[in-house]
Protein backbone atom coordinates (compact mmCIF):
# COMPACT_ATOMS: atom_id res chain seq x y z
CA UNK A 1 0.00 0.00 0.00
CA UNK A 2 1.32 3.25 -0.91
CA UNK A 3 1.99 5.92 1.30
CA UNK A 4 0.11 8.54 2.07
CA UNK A 5 1.61 12.01 1.27
CA UNK A 6 1.76 15.58 2.64
CA UNK A 7 1.66 18.20 -0.17
CA UNK A 8 1.98 21.65 0.53
CA UNK A 9 3.10 24.68 -2.04
CA UNK A 10 5.41 27.27 -0.97
CA UNK A 11 6.63 30.45 -2.06
CA UNK A 12 10.43 31.12 -2.59
CA UNK A 13 10.81 33.12 0.04
CA UNK A 14 10.33 29.93 1.83
CA UNK A 15 13.30 28.17 0.58
CA UNK A 16 15.95 29.13 2.63
CA UNK A 17 19.01 30.42 0.68
CA UNK A 18 17.18 31.19 -2.63
CA UNK A 19 18.13 34.41 -3.30
CA UNK A 20 21.86 33.51 -2.20
CA UNK A 21 22.40 30.99 -5.05
CA UNK A 22 23.63 30.61 -8.30
CA UNK A 23 20.42 30.43 -10.54
CA UNK A 24 21.87 30.85 -13.43
CA UNK A 25 24.43 27.54 -13.60
CA UNK A 26 21.20 25.81 -12.05
CA UNK A 27 19.09 26.78 -15.37
CA UNK A 28 22.37 25.70 -17.12
CA UNK A 29 21.63 22.08 -16.06
CA UNK A 30 17.84 22.18 -16.19
CA UNK A 31 18.05 23.51 -20.01
CA UNK A 32 20.54 20.38 -20.70
CA UNK A 33 17.50 18.00 -20.28
CA UNK A 34 14.68 19.58 -20.31
CA UNK A 35 14.12 19.12 -23.95
CA UNK A 36 13.58 15.69 -23.40
CA UNK A 37 10.33 16.20 -21.51
CA UNK A 38 7.49 15.64 -23.45
CA UNK A 39 3.99 17.11 -21.46
CA UNK A 40 3.27 20.15 -22.95
CA UNK A 41 3.64 22.40 -19.83
CA UNK A 42 7.60 20.95 -19.71
CA UNK A 43 8.23 21.70 -23.44
CA UNK A 44 6.74 25.23 -23.01
CA UNK A 45 8.74 26.03 -19.96
CA UNK A 46 12.00 24.62 -21.99
CA UNK A 47 11.59 26.94 -24.81
CA UNK A 48 11.57 29.97 -22.45
CA UNK A 49 14.48 28.72 -20.65
CA UNK A 50 16.52 28.50 -24.10
CA UNK A 51 15.86 32.77 -23.94
CA UNK A 52 16.04 33.67 -20.16
CA UNK A 53 18.59 36.41 -19.07
CA UNK A 54 17.45 36.53 -15.42
CA UNK A 55 17.50 33.06 -14.44
CA UNK A 56 16.14 33.57 -10.92
CA UNK A 57 13.34 35.65 -11.99
CA UNK A 58 12.66 32.57 -14.97
CA UNK A 59 12.20 30.14 -12.36
CA UNK A 60 9.67 32.28 -9.68
CA UNK A 61 7.74 33.27 -12.99
CA UNK A 62 6.75 30.35 -14.32
CA UNK A 63 7.75 27.32 -11.37
CA UNK A 64 6.06 26.95 -8.12
CA UNK A 65 7.75 25.28 -4.84
CA UNK A 66 5.96 22.29 -3.44
CA UNK A 67 7.28 20.12 -0.62
CA UNK A 68 5.66 16.99 -0.43
CA UNK A 69 5.91 14.45 2.31
CA UNK A 70 5.11 10.47 2.82
CA UNK A 71 5.98 10.23 6.42
CA UNK A 72 9.83 8.73 6.05
CA UNK A 73 12.52 10.52 7.51
CA UNK A 74 14.30 13.06 4.84
CA UNK A 75 17.25 11.43 4.05
CA UNK A 76 20.22 12.89 1.65
CA UNK A 77 23.61 11.07 0.19
CA UNK A 78 25.97 11.60 -1.99
CA UNK A 79 27.28 9.24 -5.08
CA UNK A 80 30.24 9.66 -7.60
CA UNK A 81 31.79 8.65 -10.66
CA UNK A 82 34.44 6.16 -9.94
CA UNK A 83 38.25 5.97 -11.56
CA UNK A 84 39.74 2.49 -11.54
CA UNK A 85 43.08 1.91 -12.66
CA UNK A 86 42.69 -1.27 -15.17
CA UNK A 87 44.43 -3.70 -17.53
CA UNK A 88 43.13 -5.05 -20.83
CA UNK A 89 44.06 -8.83 -19.99
CA UNK A 90 44.20 -10.20 -16.32
CA UNK A 91 47.88 -10.74 -14.63
CA UNK A 92 48.38 -11.31 -11.05
CA UNK A 93 47.32 -7.90 -9.63
CA UNK A 94 44.58 -6.94 -11.93
CA UNK A 95 42.32 -10.30 -11.52
CA UNK A 96 38.82 -9.01 -11.21
CA UNK A 97 36.93 -8.67 -14.19
CA UNK A 98 34.19 -5.70 -15.11
CA UNK A 99 31.65 -7.32 -16.62
CA UNK A 100 29.14 -6.26 -19.72
CA UNK A 101 25.82 -7.83 -19.88
CA UNK A 102 25.61 -11.42 -20.71
CA UNK A 103 23.19 -12.55 -23.30
CA UNK A 104 20.91 -14.84 -21.21
CA UNK A 105 20.25 -11.92 -18.99
CA UNK A 106 15.90 -11.58 -19.18
CA UNK A 107 13.70 -10.34 -17.50
CA UNK A 108 13.20 -12.19 -14.59
CA UNK A 109 15.76 -12.39 -11.38
CA UNK A 110 18.94 -13.97 -12.43
CA UNK A 111 21.54 -15.44 -10.10
CA UNK A 112 22.59 -13.75 -7.00
CA UNK A 113 26.02 -12.04 -6.82
CA UNK A 114 27.57 -14.81 -4.76
CA UNK A 115 26.22 -17.65 -7.59
CA UNK A 116 27.28 -15.59 -10.34
CA UNK A 117 30.80 -14.81 -8.73
CA UNK A 118 31.28 -18.35 -7.54
CA UNK A 119 30.30 -20.54 -10.54
CA UNK A 120 32.27 -18.73 -12.67
CA UNK A 121 29.67 -18.71 -15.16
CA UNK A 122 30.93 -15.35 -16.73
CA UNK A 123 34.61 -16.62 -17.35
CA UNK A 124 36.16 -16.57 -20.53
CA UNK A 125 33.12 -15.71 -22.45
CA UNK A 126 34.71 -12.52 -23.78
CA UNK A 127 32.07 -10.30 -21.47
CA UNK A 128 35.09 -8.49 -19.81
CA UNK A 129 35.32 -5.20 -20.55
CA UNK A 130 38.52 -4.65 -18.01
CA UNK A 131 40.22 -6.34 -15.31
CA UNK A 132 40.59 -4.10 -11.92
CA UNK A 133 42.68 -4.92 -8.27
CA UNK A 134 40.75 -4.78 -5.93
CA UNK A 135 37.08 -6.40 -5.46
CA UNK A 136 35.74 -4.11 -3.18
CA UNK A 137 36.27 -0.77 -5.45
CA UNK A 138 34.72 -2.81 -8.17
CA UNK A 139 31.86 -3.57 -5.77
CA UNK A 140 31.34 0.05 -4.99
CA UNK A 141 31.46 0.86 -8.78
CA UNK A 142 28.78 -1.45 -9.19
CA UNK A 143 27.06 0.43 -6.44
CA UNK A 144 27.66 3.35 -8.66
CA UNK A 145 26.06 2.32 -11.89
CA UNK A 146 28.99 4.26 -14.22
CA UNK A 147 32.36 5.17 -13.57
CA UNK A 148 35.80 5.10 -15.71
CA UNK A 149 39.07 2.71 -16.32
CA UNK A 150 42.29 3.93 -16.69
CA UNK A 151 43.79 1.31 -18.54
CA UNK A 152 47.37 0.54 -18.02
CA UNK A 153 48.04 1.59 -21.67
CA UNK A 154 46.88 5.17 -21.33
CA UNK A 155 43.02 4.67 -22.44
CA UNK A 156 40.47 5.60 -20.51
CA UNK A 157 37.03 3.38 -20.49
CA UNK A 158 34.08 4.98 -19.78
CA UNK A 159 31.42 2.64 -18.17
CA UNK A 160 27.80 3.26 -18.23
CA UNK A 161 25.20 1.02 -16.32
CA UNK A 162 24.25 -1.72 -18.67
CA UNK A 163 21.70 -3.85 -16.89
CA UNK A 164 21.56 -6.28 -13.43
CA UNK A 165 20.50 -9.73 -12.22
CA UNK A 166 17.06 -8.46 -10.77
CA UNK A 167 17.82 -9.12 -7.56
CA UNK A 168 17.10 -6.80 -4.87
CA UNK A 169 19.63 -4.31 -3.82
CA UNK A 170 20.62 -4.34 0.16
CA UNK A 171 23.41 -1.85 1.78
CA UNK A 172 26.39 -3.68 3.80
CA UNK A 173 27.13 -0.99 5.50
CA UNK A 174 23.52 -1.57 7.35
CA UNK A 175 24.19 -5.11 7.66
CA UNK A 176 27.60 -4.13 9.57
CA UNK A 177 25.51 -2.18 11.73
CA UNK A 178 22.83 -5.32 11.99
CA UNK A 179 25.99 -7.41 12.91
CA UNK A 180 27.33 -5.27 15.95
CA UNK A 181 30.57 -4.31 14.43
CA UNK A 182 29.53 -0.28 14.12
CA UNK A 183 27.22 2.52 14.83
CA UNK A 184 25.01 3.68 12.22
CA UNK A 185 26.87 7.25 12.26
CA UNK A 186 30.21 5.38 11.71
CA UNK A 187 29.47 3.71 9.05
CA UNK A 188 31.17 5.51 5.60
CA UNK A 189 32.26 4.17 1.90
CA UNK A 190 35.89 4.19 3.16
CA UNK A 191 34.96 2.51 6.73
CA UNK A 192 33.42 -0.01 4.98
CA UNK A 193 36.75 -0.76 2.50
CA UNK A 194 38.63 -0.58 5.43
CA UNK A 195 37.04 -3.12 7.43
CA UNK A 196 36.38 -5.46 4.04
CA UNK A 197 40.19 -5.44 3.25
CA UNK A 198 41.22 -6.20 6.86
CA UNK A 199 38.65 -8.79 6.98
CA UNK A 200 39.39 -10.54 3.82
CA UNK A 201 36.74 -13.65 4.93
CA UNK A 202 34.12 -12.23 6.68
CA UNK A 203 34.66 -9.11 3.97
CA UNK A 204 33.97 -11.29 1.15
CA UNK A 205 30.73 -12.78 3.31
CA UNK A 206 29.73 -9.19 4.07
CA UNK A 207 29.70 -8.19 0.10
CA UNK A 208 27.90 -11.56 -0.99
CA UNK A 209 25.11 -10.19 1.14
CA UNK A 210 24.11 -8.04 -1.62
CA UNK A 211 22.64 -9.90 -4.10
CA UNK A 212 22.48 -7.44 -6.49
CA UNK A 213 25.18 -7.00 -9.62
CA UNK A 214 25.39 -4.69 -12.30
CA UNK A 215 26.74 -5.23 -15.45
CA UNK A 216 28.18 -2.40 -17.84
CA UNK A 217 28.70 -0.86 -21.53
CA UNK A 218 31.58 0.91 -22.33
CA UNK A 219 30.64 4.80 -23.58
CA UNK A 220 32.21 6.53 -26.15
CA UNK A 221 30.12 9.69 -27.37
CA UNK A 222 30.67 11.17 -24.16
CA UNK A 223 33.86 13.50 -23.95
CA UNK A 224 35.64 12.59 -20.93
CA UNK A 225 35.04 16.95 -19.56
CA UNK A 226 31.46 16.15 -19.07
CA UNK A 227 29.67 13.76 -16.57
CA UNK A 228 28.53 10.35 -16.89
CA UNK A 229 25.07 9.38 -18.16
CA UNK A 230 22.21 9.45 -15.94
CA UNK A 231 18.80 7.94 -16.06
CA UNK A 232 17.70 10.53 -19.09
CA UNK A 233 20.50 9.78 -21.01
CA UNK A 234 22.34 12.59 -20.82
CA UNK A 235 25.54 13.64 -18.73
CA UNK A 236 24.88 14.86 -15.45
CA UNK A 237 26.55 17.95 -13.11
CA UNK A 238 28.50 17.40 -10.34
CA UNK A 239 27.04 19.65 -7.38
CA UNK A 240 23.90 20.48 -9.77
CA UNK A 241 22.62 16.85 -10.61
CA UNK A 242 20.77 14.75 -8.17
CA UNK A 243 19.50 11.00 -8.26
CA UNK A 244 15.53 10.91 -6.95
CA UNK A 245 12.63 8.61 -6.92
CA UNK A 246 10.64 9.42 -10.90
CA UNK A 247 7.94 7.85 -8.94
CA UNK A 248 7.29 10.93 -7.51
CA UNK A 249 9.79 13.31 -8.74
CA UNK A 250 9.59 14.18 -12.43
CA UNK A 251 12.90 13.32 -13.72
CA UNK A 252 13.98 16.85 -15.31
CA UNK A 253 12.17 18.69 -12.62
CA UNK A 254 14.35 21.28 -10.41
CA UNK A 255 14.81 20.87 -7.12
CA UNK A 256 15.61 22.79 -4.04
CA UNK A 257 17.65 21.10 -1.67
CA UNK A 258 18.58 21.95 1.37
CA UNK A 259 20.40 19.58 3.09
CA UNK A 260 21.71 20.19 7.18
CA UNK A 261 24.77 18.53 8.11
CA UNK A 262 28.77 19.02 8.71
CA UNK A 263 28.16 20.64 5.15
CA UNK A 264 25.02 22.52 4.69
CA UNK A 265 23.81 22.84 0.97
CA UNK A 266 21.05 25.17 0.13
CA UNK A 267 20.99 24.70 -3.83
CA UNK A 268 18.96 24.61 -6.73
CA UNK A 269 19.76 21.19 -8.34
CA UNK A 270 17.93 19.55 -11.16
CA UNK A 271 16.74 15.15 -11.04
CA UNK A 272 18.40 14.37 -13.45
CA UNK A 273 18.94 10.55 -11.98
CA UNK A 274 17.85 7.12 -10.13
CA UNK A 275 19.08 4.67 -8.10
CA UNK A 276 17.73 1.28 -6.56
CA UNK A 277 18.17 2.81 -2.95
CA UNK A 278 16.80 6.09 -3.85
CA UNK A 279 12.97 5.53 -2.58
CA UNK A 280 10.58 8.07 -0.98
CA UNK A 281 9.56 11.62 -1.64
CA UNK A 282 12.58 13.18 0.83
CA UNK A 283 15.21 11.15 0.00
CA UNK A 284 18.17 12.04 -2.82
CA UNK A 285 21.65 11.37 -3.35
CA UNK A 286 23.51 14.17 -4.90
CA UNK A 287 26.31 13.43 -7.73
CA UNK A 288 29.78 14.31 -6.35
CA UNK A 289 31.51 14.41 -9.34
CA UNK A 290 34.56 12.51 -10.95
CA UNK A 291 37.22 10.34 -9.12
CA UNK A 292 38.34 9.72 -5.64
CA UNK A 293 38.44 13.10 -4.06
CA UNK A 294 34.47 13.52 -5.10
CA UNK A 295 34.05 9.61 -3.82
CA UNK A 296 35.64 10.72 -0.01
CA UNK A 297 33.12 13.85 -0.25
CA UNK A 298 30.40 11.92 -1.11
CA UNK A 299 30.93 8.76 1.23
CA UNK A 300 31.11 11.15 4.39
CA UNK A 301 27.24 12.56 3.41
CA UNK A 302 24.01 11.04 5.42
CA UNK A 303 22.28 13.72 5.98
CA UNK A 304 18.87 15.07 6.76
CA UNK A 305 17.28 18.40 5.49
CA UNK A 306 14.36 19.10 3.25
CA UNK A 307 14.01 19.23 -0.61
CA UNK A 308 11.47 20.76 -2.78
CA UNK A 309 10.25 20.37 -6.09
CA UNK A 310 9.37 23.38 -8.50
CA UNK A 311 7.00 22.45 -10.72
CA UNK A 312 5.34 24.38 -13.40
CA UNK A 313 2.32 26.31 -12.15
CA UNK A 314 -0.84 24.58 -13.08
CA UNK A 315 1.00 21.24 -12.66
CA UNK A 316 1.74 21.92 -9.02
CA UNK A 317 -2.02 23.23 -7.73
CA UNK A 318 -3.27 20.36 -9.53
CA UNK A 319 -1.67 18.35 -6.98
CA UNK A 320 -3.00 19.38 -4.07
CA UNK A 321 -6.72 17.64 -2.49
CA UNK A 322 -10.10 19.02 -3.69
CA UNK A 323 -11.79 21.07 -0.83
CA UNK A 324 -15.58 20.70 -0.54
Amino acid sequence: MAEARDISILSFGDLDGWAEDDHHAALEVFRSTCMDLDAPDWRTLCTLAADAADARAYFELFFAPVLIRDGAEPLFTGYFEPELRAAAEPDEVYRYPVYRVPPELGDVPWLTRREIEESGILADRGLEIGWVSDPVELFFLQIQGSGRLRMADGRVVRLGYGGANGRPYSSIGQELVKRGIYEPHQVSADVIRSWVRRNPDDGQDLLWTNDSYVFFREIGEVPLSKGPLGAMNRSITAGRSVAVDPSIVPLGAPVWLEKDGADPMRRLMVAQDTGSAIKGAQRADIFYGTGRRAGLEAGRIRDGGRMVVLLPIQRAWALLPETV
